[in-house]
């Protein structure tokens, strides 16, 4: 599912798990993420509900920060991310791909 989140778009943690058929389940997503080798799986294309970075600057969060600024997503004063205007909105059944 992370793999189909076009640049320049976020998707958040609860919103993969849906996607994935598995409800309720965003913290699962996250053990996931922090599973896979970066290069495989775009993970820092995934934040939480608020629109922010969860992971602390030490543990990656000005690495996912950095890497979502190059595709163009811009953070607010406050370091949040409008998801409004970034979130992804797929247009298909993404079970079905």
């Amino acid at each position: 599912m992370v793999k189909q989140i076009p640049e320049g778009k976020v998707a958040t943690y609860g919103q993969i798990a849906t996607l994935a058929g598995y409800y309720h389940q965003a913290r699962q997503v996250g053990y996931a993420l922090h599973a896979v080798p970066s290069d495989d799986i775009p993970w820092h294309r995934v934040i939480n509900a608020q629109g922010k970075i969860s992971l602390n600057l030490e543990m990656g969060g000005a690495i996912q920060r950095k890497l979502l600024e190059s595709e163009e997503v811009i953070f607010t004063e406050a370091g949040v991310i409008p998801l409004k205007q970034y979130q992804w909105q797929p247009t298909f059944d993404p079970l079905e791909s």
